[in-house]
């Protein structure tokens, strides 16, 4: 497994990290662990191509406003 050291990490990106850590029960090392491992798989994964197709699918429709659409509806 590869290691990775993280330098001039911003003081205010620290202690956010720490709390974050803290919050999951988990150590400094864990939390930036499942973090980029996360990244990752959003990056990678075939949510994005997904995502992509469906964006390209759609382009250039009129999808309407549905919060219109449901206040319209409401008030009948």
């Amino acid at each position: 497994m590869k290691a990775l050291s993280v330098r001039n990490l911003p003081d205010d990106v620290y202690e956010v990290l720490k709390t974050m850590a803290a919050t999951n029960h988990r150590s400094m090392q864990e939390q930036v662990r499942c973090l980029i491992e996360r990244e990752a798989r959003l990056a990678t994964g075939p949510g994005l191509a997904e995502a992509r197709a469906w964006r390209m699918r759609l382009a250039g429709r009129n999808l309407g406003d549905t919060v219109e659409d449901v206040r319209q509806d409401r008030a009948r």
